[in-house]
């Protein structure tokens, strides 16, 4: 009996120390991958405040050399850059091909980087045909510093659920952020020291992001995930296609697009008919964007719980619901909550597809998957932004009340998907259970 005691009392004391050093251990990793997540979050900021910020900087370049095309060589140079996004799904393809996808991200934000501050420095100097194709060569590394680098993001925070949700939180603000930053950049930039200094900082900050990319850690894979190779293409969009959730949220959020893309255009003449002035559209357009930041960076400090295609779901509701009380507002001051209620869904829903794609991605297929429902994204986003145009010349009100509608039809339809499949699947079942046995 005595010495049962004495065995117990050596396993009690030799098994505090190992608690308190797994403790410490796990407070020292939480303290890395929050390191981690701040050089992430702060070289996203630089590379999509460039991304954001290069077309009004080289719109703003030719505008500053008169006789050289002016702003119509500014337009050109700025679909140019935006162009290469459709060979998003191969950038990132061999963003996934490599062992270490730190120094491809590094290399993409480096080039785009070069490639803008050459733009700038070499017009007027080169044939224009060498300067586009400058710009070309920087269009091809956007994707990787959008979809591709959020790719990239769970593998640095951990597999913990709740890190990775605030972490897509922090993301999507960055998202918001820097599509103020990079134009507000540019514009004091080039007021203080003209358009040439704002291309080459521009150019600057993706150089530092991609620096940056060397201080975060070698992304945390299982082996089996380490041994598979890249999807090819093909094979990475019928992923997209036959899997469920990632085909009904990609389907929704294209549908919402159009929305969203639309609501600057909207928003600057919605706010004209109010107030009489061209300003108070301008700051409907700002209480959106805030509203957008500010949800954002609410998905960082409490982030998304359970299932996240059913938080997508409820997001787009949601924003047909306050893109209906825009439509509805009986005054600015109303108009002004609605813009920026409108602006914190869609920022939400953001984060919440995210969490979508980082669920449900095939792990040889990741980058692929974000590259591609973004580009598909963006690509509706552009459609919604010239519908707008068009639409709210019959008037700012209807184009609302058909945006809100156009809202709620996703919604529909991604829950007709849910039950058929899930018939299906029903379907499925019985057969099999239904089979003889021999």
């Amino acid at each position: 009996m005595p010495d049962r005691r004495k065995r117990a009392d050596g396993d009690a004391a030799s098994g505090a120390p190992r608690t308190r050093d797994a403790t410490a251990h796990e407070g020292e990793l939480r303290q890395r991958r929050g390191l981690s997540l701040a050089v992430y979050l702060t070289a996203a900021t630089l590379v999509r405040s460039a991304s954001g910020g290069a077309p009004v900087a080289l719109v703003a370049l030719t505008l500053a050399r008169p006789g050289h095309g002016g702003a119509a060589l500014g337009g050109v140079l700025a679909a140019l850059l935006t162009l290469p996004n459709i060979a998003g799904p191969w950038m990132a393809r061999w963003l996934e091909e490599a062992r270490d996808p730190r120094f491809r991200l590094a290399a993409a934000f480096v080039v785009f980087g070069l490639m803008l501050a050459g733009t700038g420095l070499t017009l007027d100097r080169v044939p224009i045909v060498l300067v586009g194709l400058l710009v070309v060569i920087g269009g091809l590394c956007d994707p990787l510093m959008t979809g591709g680098l959020s790719s990239r993001l769970a593998l640095i925070v951990g597999e913990d659920t709740r890190a990775q949700r605030r972490a897509e939180g922090w993301d999507s603000a960055t998202y918001g952020s820097s599509n103020i930053l990079g134009p507000a950049a540019v514009a004091a930039i080039t007021a203080l020291s003209g358009a040439l200094v704002a291309v080459v900082a521009l150019g600057a900050a993706g150089v530092v992001a991609g620096l940056l990319m060397f201080a975060l850690p070698k992304e945390h894979r299982t082996a089996a995930a380490a041994r598979q190779r890249s999807m090819p293409v093909r094979d990475a969009l019928k992923v997209i296609v036959r899997r469920g959730p990632l085909r009904r949220v990609m389907i929704a959020t294209m549908i919402t697009s159009v929305s969203t893309g639309g609501v600057m255009v909207i928003a600057v003449v919605f706010g004209r008919d109010l107030q009489g002035s061209a300003g108070a559209g301008a700051a409907l357009g700002a209480a959106y964007g805030v509203g957008n930041l500010c949800g954002a960076l609410l998905t960082g400090v409490f982030p998304l719980t359970g299932e996240p295609e059913r938080w997508v779901l409820r997001l787009i509701a949601a924003n047909a619901v306050t893109v209906g009380l825009c439509a509805l507002a009986p005054g600015y001051a109303v108009a002004l909550v609605a813009f920026a209620l409108a602006g914190t869904t869609s920022a939400v829903l953001f984060t919440a597809s995210l969490a979508v794609r980082s669920v449900y991605s095939p792990p040889n297929a990741r980058a692929q998957v974000f590259v591609t429902m973004a580009g598909l994204k963006m690509a509706a986003g552009s459609a919604g932004t010239a519908l707008a145009g068009t639409l709210v010349g019959v008037g700012p009100r209807l184009a609302l009340c058909l945006n809100a509608v156009v809202v709620a039809s996703a919604v529909s339809l991604a829950l007709t998907d849910l039950r058929l499949t899930r018939r299906r699947s029903s379907a499925a079942e019985r057969k099999d259970t239904s089979a003889p046995t021999r």
